[in-house]
């Protein structure tokens, strides 16, 4: 079992993606896909929430000795959590007459 540095829930390992420290200086956070990386790790559910979670609680600088930089999380997250439904429906033309009897 992980824990998810953004929302601090349990979770296994096969359900989180982990997350490490790359870079002298600012170190950057990257996503290490097939969980080999050398160094520290850090787990995040794969969400935009637990991003959000993690981001305003500086939750990269702690577990990551002082990574801030998580840019690239932000662009793996984009690639793997499906966009939101596109289908619009037009304004002012209701999918069912108020009557419910279709013509």
């Amino acid at each position: 079992m992980r824990t998810c540095i953004g929302c601090r829930k349990q979770g296994k390992r096969s359900e989180l993606i982990r997350l490490v420290a790359e870079g002298d200086g600012s170190p950057v956070v990257l996503v290490d896909e097939r969980r080999r990386m050398a160094g520290r790790g850090a787990w995040l559910h794969p969400s935009s929430s637990c991003l959000t979670l993690a981001s305003k609680r500086r939750a990269f600088a702690r577990a990551l000795a002082g990574a801030s930089e998580a840019t690239a999380v932000e662009r793996y997250l984009a690639t793997v959590i499906p966009p939101a439904d596109t289908h619009h429906v037009e304004a002012g033309k209701p999918s069912k007459s108020e009557s419910g009897l279709e013509n």
